[in-house]
């Protein structure tokens, strides 16, 4: 059953999301460990919901905002699922202030309209793409975290991460090599079924979408090569995962921004 929500309850259910962030991002030193998981709970279904009314509803929307909030949605999820493991994991606040950037950045543009799909196979290219961007925006806050820790073991200041510099290496290559397989799966279906996931006549094409992408690709490639083989670690391998996240968020986010927002065509 797909519940479709009014444009009213739509809006409402936004706003909650944004105040829910806003205030777990704005006043984390005044709330107790119990109200920040509520907060972020009740901010992280909200957002839930408000990208459940522009995916399922009639009709569905997407676009260059609504990717980059659900990129945001899913890390967070990786968060909440990985700080049962971490309890002392401190990422919330950030999160929460990219989550605030995220509702409100949708609702200004929530994307265009798809009045018809032209293979039931789409979505599941779809949430590929963006079960990968998602992996990787959560290799890139542990990155983020990895650094600040490196950098307060280098002035022996106190890492205030939660977790052992370690552990969160480890966890931010996890992500990587995630992120990387889906990456591999989406460009990979996206050239041997083009024609039949876009329509007859829409094949492979090395537009800007397609090279930012394959350009990522050969970026997070050589990030695990360089790992394995010639031991990148901290701020080296750090830069090099920045690089290849930003080459994939120009690759859909980037792309669609230019069409949806600069050139105005739907």
């Amino acid at each position: 059953m797909i519940l479709a929500l009014s444009a009213g309850w739509g809006f409402a259910v936004a706003a909650g999301a944004f105040v829910s962030y806003a205030v777990l991002a704005l006043a984390k030193r005044h709330l107790s460990p119990r109200a920040m998981r509520m907060m972020l709970f009740a901010a992280w279904v909200l957002h839930g919901l408000m990208l459940a009314e522009g995916l399922l509803g009639e009709p569905p929307r997407f676009g260059f905002a609504p990717a980059l909030s659900m990129t945001v949605w899913l890390a967070l999820t990786v968060y909440a699922i990985e700080s049962r493991l971490f309890p002392h994991l401190q990422a919330h606040w950030a999160l929460a202030g990219l989550g605030s950037a995220a509702v409100a950045l949708t609702v200004i543009f929530p994307g265009t309209s798809y009045h018809m799909v032209s293979s039931p196979w789409l979505p599941l290219h779809w949430a590929l793409g963006i079960a990968s961007y998602g992996l990787f925006a959560a290799a890139v806050v542990h990155g983020w975290l990895m650094t600040r820790s490196e950098r307060a073991i280098r002035l022996a200041a106190q890492n205030d991460a939660g977790v052992p510099l370690l552990t969160l290496e480890r966890l931010t290559f996890r992500f990587v090599e995630a992120g990387f397989v889906l990456l591999s799966a989406t460009l990979l279906v996206g050239w041997l079924f083009a024609e039949q996931l876009y329509g007859p006549g829409l094949a492979w094409k090395w537009n800007h979408k397609t090279i930012f992408s394959v350009l990522a690709w050969l970026t997070f490639a050589g990030l695990l090569v360089g790992r394995a083989k010639l031991g990148w670690r901290g701020f080296k391998a750090v830069r090099v995962l920045y690089l290849g996240s930003g080459l994939l968020l120009l690759g859909y986010a980037g792309s669609r921004f230019v069409l949806e927002v600069i050139l105005k065509r739907v």
